[in-house]
């Protein structure tokens, strides 16, 4: 595991075993940190650059593996009163740097895609889609530059 700067947030190498013909990336075992429950797994595609932000589950866990392009997360902690000065923390993850973001409730996350052409990221989420368990901001309504720094 990698130490992550948020409470919560686990970061987990995974493995990318090499075989003829294309390689097998693993994303998710049951006694894997940051596992608690299996709901629902979906593949999203990220358009290059594109931002979507802000979400914010109030029960389900996120289990995210980045498989093919590069994702930018950024990850806003506002539990417990910080609301006046909330954490960030920023992960990017992709093939070349192939690990399991795991995102527990009420955390809010928002992700951008940083490869030329599209990204693709898979859930592993604890619990089932349900429209009504999840908060959404406008991107604009949590501070935070976008832009790439060189």
């Amino acid at each position: 595991m990698i130490k992550s700067d948020i409470v919560g947030v686990i970061i987990t190498p995974q493995k990318i075993v090499s075989v003829g013909g294309g390689n097998v990336l693993h994303a998710m075992k049951r006694d894997d940190p940051g596992y608690t429950s299996f709901g629902e797994a979906y593949f999203s595609i990220v358009e290059s650059q594109a931002i979507k932000a802000w979400k914010r589950h109030r029960k389900m866990t996120l289990n995210l593996v980045v498989p093919v392009g590069l994702i930018r997360f950024i990850i806003v902690d506002d539990r417990n009163g910080k609301a006046a000065k909330p954490h960030y923390q920023e992960v990017i993850l992709s093939k070349d740097n192939y690990n399991r973001l795991s995102v527990p409730p009420m955390v809010w996350v928002g992700f951008q895609g940083l490869s030329k052409g599209n990204a693709m990221l898979l859930n592993i989420a604890s619990i089932p889609h349900d429209p009504d368990e999840s908060d959404r901001k406008d991107i604009n309504e949590i501070e935070f530059d976008w832009s790439i720094k060189k």
